[in-house]
């Protein structure tokens, strides 16, 4: 039993705007994710939310249990990706 996984439309502009075998390594490791997401996401710290590590991006996602969905909020490389704005 996989997760629903579900894009947000800045998440895919993130993607649009990666090198393809970037993205095509991003969306191999969402996939591998929507079949137990706890076991390639990571909780942030004093955010709700979780990270997933694919080479220097970290793609941001959300977990929830009912349904089953993974939602992709965000895709970022890591020297911009815990930044404070």
């Amino acid at each position: 039993m996989g997760f629903e996984i579900v894009w947000d439309p800045k998440a895919l502009k993130d993607l649009e705007k990666l090198p393809r075998e970037f993205a095509s390594r991003i969306i191999a490791k969402i996939d591998d994710a929507g079949t137990n997401p706890k076991r390639y996401a990571e909780q942030l710290v004093g955010i709700s939310g979780y990270k997933i590590r694919a080479g220097d991006y970290r793609i941001f996602v959300g977990i929830s249990y009912n349904p089953n969905k993974l939602k992709v909020m965000a895709i970022k490389h890591r020297r911009e990706a815990y930044k404070k704005k």
